[in-house]
């Protein structure tokens, strides 16, 4: 496990609250994710930001458009 920091709109950006077993539990969006994944490809491996790409759009659990603003808010949507 590895911690992160996170400030500003990189903070807030694609936050959903989940209501699991009776606590609402902030958790990011697909496409947040999967910018973040891009974002720290160097420690988790290209490979892996790649495939979360294709599994977030073969399961359509995000469109083009919010892909590409989570890359942005993320400083990755060159990579993306």
């Amino acid at each position: 496990m590895r911690i992160v920091r996170f400030s500003g709109a990189s903070l807030t950006f694609g936050v959903e609250h989940h209501d699991i077993e009776g606590i609402m539990v902030p958790v990011y969006n697909p496409a947040r994710t999967v910018a973040d994944c891009f974002k720290y490809r160097n420690k988790i491996g290209l490979s892996v930001a790649l495939e979360s790409l294709r599994d977030c759009w073969r399961h359509r659990q995000a469109t083009v458009d919010e892909l590409m603003e989570a890359a942005e808010v993320c400083r990755v949507a060159s990579l993306v």
